[in-house]
Formats: C-alpha cells, sequence, structure tokens
C-alpha cells in the first residue's frame, strides 16, 4: 500500500512505516495510491476546523458532500473533544456552536469524526484509517468479469 498525499496539504504527516507519494486528490487530504476513488481522509487542526465551520462553510460542506461518495470518508481532528468544548482556538465562535455544527455534519454526511489528542496521534489515526481499509479492500471478493 501506498499513501497518496494531497500536494496543497500545508503541514503534511510525515509516515515512517508506509511508502508515500504526492498528488493531487480531489477530496480529502490523504488518501492510497489506486482507491483515490474509494477512501480519503481529511485532517484539520483546530484552528482551521473552526475556520472552516465559520469562514470556510460552503467550501468544506462541499468537501464533505464529495466525501460521502466514497465508500469511506473520515474526518481526523488534530485536537481532542475537550479541549474543542473548552474553546481552547483562536475563534469567536462559540464552543457549544462548534460542537453542534459537528454532529450535524456527522450525521448530514455520515461523517466518522476523530479526535487525535495532537499531531502525533493524529498521523497515527490516519494511516491506520488506511492500512484496515486497505486490509478491509483485499479481503473482499473480487469481482468476475464476464465469462
Amino acid at each position: 500500500m501506498k499513501i497518496i498525499i494531497d500536494n496543497r496539504e500545508q503541514r503534511p504527516y510525515e509516515f515512517t512505516g508506509t511508502e508515500t507519494e504526492t498528488g493531487t486528490l480531489e477530496t480529502g487530504d490523504y488518501s492510497i495510491s489506486g482507491a483515490s476513488h474509494l477512501i480519503a481522509i481529511e485532517r484539520k487542526t483546530a484552528d482551521d476546523l473552526i475556520g472552516c465551520l465559520t469562514r470556510h462553510r460552503e467550501r468544506f460542506e462541499r468537501e464533505l458532500h464529495r466525501g460521502r461518495a466514497l465508500q469511506y470518508f473520515a474526518l481526523v481532528v488534530e485536537s481532542s473533544l475537550l479541549e474543542l468544548s473548552n474553546g481552547h482556538y483562536r475563534s469567536m465562535m462559540k464552543p457549544k456552536a462548534a460542537i453542534q455544527s459537528l454532529l450535524a455534519f456527522s450525521v448530514r454526511y455520515d461523517l466518522p469524526i476523530f479526535f487525535a489528542e495532537n499531531r502525533d496521534f493524529g498521523q497515527r489515526v490516519t494511516e491506520s484509517l488506511l492500512l484496515k481499509f486497505a486490509r478491509e479492500q483485499e479481503k473482499r471478493p473480487k469481482k468476475e468479469g464476464p465469462p
């Protein structure tokens, strides 16, 4: 398996155990080579996430809508839920409004949201999700073509 890192990712993760390459992803920040039409992971810091819930909400929702068309699309947030709910970010957005928006997006877009305590944990969660998806794909029976 090879992880694709979107070339617009400003501070890309550096995966040590998995081969990577840079490319342009239509959706998300990380995917798997040959499977970007099936899976993508979107990564956000707390400040970036809050910006997506306020100033860039329409663009963010378009991304979530595209992600819904994939077999698996998840959001990895480099913050704990407790930090977010305590307003540990640079914005005037109220923490309750931020959490309620995330809950609504989770339901509306069938979006798993993983709160990773920090960047290192976010990187490990992202790599694990991609690896687990690849392994599950290998277990699925191959569709046979016409005889």
